[in-house]
């Protein structure tokens, strides 16, 4: 682990520390204690979420048929590429090597196309994301109690958006390639022509799937857009469970904040601390109680321990019988 990364980890538990210095943090586990049977609920709630990512994801590899056997072979390399992204320190794309490393050895998907459905999957995702938080920020505007929140919000998303849509607009118009096809004029770079030409495959993929796979393109985005809308519910039932409801659009805003945080810190493993502040900062702001904010913070935190857990033990039980298996199910689908 590299210095800097060492130190954005160092952050992040600081972070925590302070929140938790800060709050009533036997109160929160209290309240955190009375969810129950409840807690089902809400990992249930995270599967349906996973399984609609997984969906959107499967959606962007045109190779993969779309049934429910290739629904679960994309949900188990999410499974575990996410729990790599969760833990390692590199800026929440640890695991997407991985993906595509499972992708190719256990399911015979070629390392271009996986590597491009990465990308589009991740695009549509912060696309679906944009469009939430927009509608999250709209509310936080129109409410007197968060007002003084609202100049910040709207600053974070303006410059979020911008982001996004320099993102796509890179890969819809092939930019990585025209550069690459600069570099590779030029006689210093003849010796990476052939990671070039790998570049200007994958942007000849995203670029065919934007323009010839709308369909596909329109059904993920929706899914990816609904997967943010059930971490809402997780809010919402939680809260409810706890015994204190708010209201679902309060649920929507305290969401919105904190995945807005995430994304501005992602280079911080996990979102240590940071997704514990926000929640804290914003729960107080909309419940009066900074109690409720970590208690909720650290029901997320115990689901996403959970998740952890799970994509590590996919990731040891996966076996080359697997991927057998499955090169020859791509055989008879072909």
């Amino acid at each position: 682990m590299s210095k800097l990364k060492t130190l954005f980890l160092l952050t992040g538990a600081a972070l925590l520390a302070l929140v938790i210095w800060r709050s009533d943090f036997q109160g929160a586990l209290n309240l955190a204690g009375n969810m129950g049977a409840g807690f089902a609920l809400i990992l249930a709630l995270y599967f349906a979420a996973f399984l609609v990512d997984a969906l959107a994801w499967q959606l962007t590899a045109p190779t993969a048929p779309v049934n429910a056997i290739w629904l679960y072979r994309f949900y188990q390399v999410r499974l575990v590429g996410e729990a790599f992204n969760t833990i390692t320190p590199a800026a929440s794309v640890g695991g997407e090597p991985i993906k595509a490393i499972l992708l190719k050895r256990c399911y015979g998907i070629d390392y271009r196309e996986g590597i491009a459905s990465l990308i589009l999957s991740k695009t549509l995702i912060v696309f679906g994301l944009v469009a939430f938080l927009a509608i999250g920020f709209a509310m936080m505007i129109g409410s007197r109690q968060l007002a003084a929140y609202s100049a910040s919000a709207l600053t974070g998303l303006i410059v979020f958006s911008g982001a996004v849509v320099l993102f796509f607009v890179i890969q819809r118009y092939r930019l990585a390639s025209v550069i690459g096809a600069k570099l590779a004029a030029r006689p210093a770079f003849k010796a990476i022509k052939s990671m070039l030409d790998g570049i200007e495959d994958v942007d000849d993929r995203l670029v065919h799937f934007y323009t010839n796979e709308r369909a596909r393109f329109v059904v993920a985005l929706i899914l990816s857009f609904l997967n943010w809308v059930l971490g809402v519910a997780e809010i919402y039932f939680t809260m409810q469970f706890i015994g204190h409801p708010i209201s679902f659009w309060d649920a929507w805003i305290i969401e919105a904040v904190a995945q807005m945080v995430r994304s501005a810190l992602f280079f911080i493993p996990g979102a240590i601390g940071a997704q514990e502040g926000a929640m804290v900062l914003i729960g107080t702001a909309i419940t009066g109680s900074p109690t409720l904010g970590l208690a909720t913070a650290l029901i997320r935190r115990l689901r996403e321990v959970i998740w952890i857990a799970w994509g590590l033990l996919v990731f040891y039980i996966l076996k080359p019988a697997e991927a057998e298996e499955a090169l020859r199910s791509r055989s008879g689908a072909d």
